[in-house]
């Protein structure tokens, strides 16, 4: 009787523990999304690196799912950023190039470039506005880069609650010379006071962009370790080395609350790396189309989700964040929200493959420097679309297509790059001459998709313009010149 009696007694509680238990593993998940600025895509220890140690992110990749095809929507940080934040390729919210798209020397340019807007649209709904929506504290931490508090663009005004970003050209101090832990540590904060609810911890550090700073300790440690190596630079490792030691803290932090097996951690980078980093065997550097400057690291990590140490192939891009955030959060996408990327979660969970056959690049302008084994002596790109569609991509020179008689004139005038990536992932073998049946199948889609985006297209002959100075065409391909200095 005294055990009835007892249990009686104790069945309400046992009903509350039970409550409580299930509320927990009902609760929204928090998101932590660590955003880095120009790191290259095989910098990092998981990813080759023999030189960088990266021990938080190797953790990371063996905690969670290493996706080896993620890309970036641009080739540089603001409209990278754009289409994060917006869910949407770059033809619709105008981001395409930081500052301007009318970018080197004039007399180079063919075509007036298509005009650049440098922020994303207060109408434009973000990622933080759906979230808040759905009653998640949200805060950023770090590069903006899409508009101004005063503009009524800034973060404040795009759905975060907290933001700091007082370390935009670093703080100055040797204990923190790129901001990398005064940021943590404010999203470290940030998350212990939002422990009890869901929370959007939006972390975009300035590392490892130029101009590259590192601990004093952290760069005496690599300086001495590249003693003897050729090609490698001491402070590049020390600086990415730095911003693992910051997602190191953020992962502690998760754990010291008890939030890591409910938060859903991503890792990734707006663009692919500067010249002072080498990204063989990919070709290109930031700022270009070629996978140097668009292929990216992408660590996801969610416990009881995502099957640890797990490797996905399947093409990603940065658009895909938005649908797949907001499907985490079991919350809809706002009302009229157009969103080209993609819901990750099924790549995630392992059961099911995405809808979409082809992901898609826009940019209808010019950018100055040469990248590595580039296509231009001038450029880093000019006007250019791009499909990656399966193993395949194709690269269209709008220069080549609308001046020199496009489809008609594509052997000769070299308006159409086809590469085999599986087999090619350096874009070495043009095969646009040798295999015209995928060539016409994925130009034939872009066109499509240009049309019924709509992207622009530049349309004006550029008067400047001088024959014979930085021109396009085959006397310009494959130059292998570098940049002199890294560009924003």
């Amino acid at each position: 009787m005294k055990s009835i009696s007892y249990l009686l007694l104790m069945f309400p509680l046992l009903l509350a523990v039970e409550h409580s238990v299930h509320a927990e593993d009902a609760r929204r998940p928090n998101i932590l999304l660590i955003f880095a600025d120009d790191l290259g895509w095989n910098d990092l220890g998981y990813s080759g690196s023999d030189f960088v140690e990266t021990p938080n992110l190797d953790r990371l990749a063996s905690e969670g799912m290493n996706f080896t095809h993620a890309y970036a929507a641009a080739g540089n940080c603001a409209p990278s950023r754009a289409c994060l934040l917006s869910g949407q390729y770059t033809p619709r919210h105008g981001v395409y190039a930081v500052a301007s798209t009318d970018r080197g020397p004039k007399n180079a340019m063919r075509m007036d470039p298509i005009p650049n807007r440098t922020f994303l649209e207060a109408e434009n709904v973000t990622v933080a506005e759906a979230l808040k929506a759905a009653g998640y504290a949200t805060g950023c931490f770090g590069k903006w880069h899409l508009g101004s508090n005063q503009q009524g663009t800034g973060p404040e005004n795009q759905g975060f609650d907290r933001v700091l970003d007082k370390n935009y050209g670093g703080s100055g101090e040797q204990a923190d010379p790129k901001g990398i832990f005064t940021l943590t540590r404010a999203a470290c904060a940030f998350m212990e006071e939002n422990r009890d609810r869901p929370f959007f911890a939006y972390v975009s550090h300035h590392a490892i962009h130029t101009g590259l700073q590192a601990r004093p300790e952290t760069l005496a440690y690599y300086k001495k370790k590249a003693e003897g190596r050729e090609g490698v630079s001491p402070l590049y490792a020390a600086c990415t080395a730095d911003l693992d030691a910051g997602v190191g803290l953020l992962l502690e932090k998760l754990a010291e609350l008890g939030l890591a097996k409910n938060t859903l951690v991503v890792f990734t980078s707006d663009n692919g790396s500067t010249p002072q980093s080498s990204s063989e065997p990919l070709r290109g550097d930031k700022g270009g189309y070629y996978e140097g400057g668009i292929r990216e690291p992408f660590l996801a990590r969610w416990p009881g989700k995502i099957e640890a140490g797990s490797k996905c192939a399947t093409p990603v891009i940065n658009i895909d964040l938005y649908p797949t955030l907001l499907a985490a959060a079991g919350t809809a996408p706002p009302k009229d929200k157009r969103l080209d990327g993609e819901n990750l979660l099924p790549l995630f969970e392992q059961q099911g493959n995405l809808q979409r056959e082809a992901i898609f690049w826009h940019f209808p302008g010019y950018l100055d420097r040469p990248v590595t084994r580039g296509r231009d002596p001038v450029f880093r790109t000019r006007p250019v679309s791009v499909i990656r569609k399966g193993d395949w991509k194709l690269h269209l020179y709008h220069e080549e297509w609308l001046l020199d008689g496009g489809r008609e004139r594509m052997a000769e005038n070299h308006a159409v790059e086809l590469y085999n990536i599986a087999e090619d992932e350096g874009e070495r073998n043009d095969l646009a001459l040798t295999n015209t049946e995928k060539r016409d199948e994925l130009l034939g889609e872009l066109l499509v998709w240009i049309e019924k985006t709509p992207a622009p297209l530049p349309s004006e002959v550029n008067p400047k313009y001088k024959p014979g100075e930085g021109t396009s065409g085959a006397g310009g391909l494959r130059s292998r010149n570098r940049p002199p200095r890294e560009a924003p």
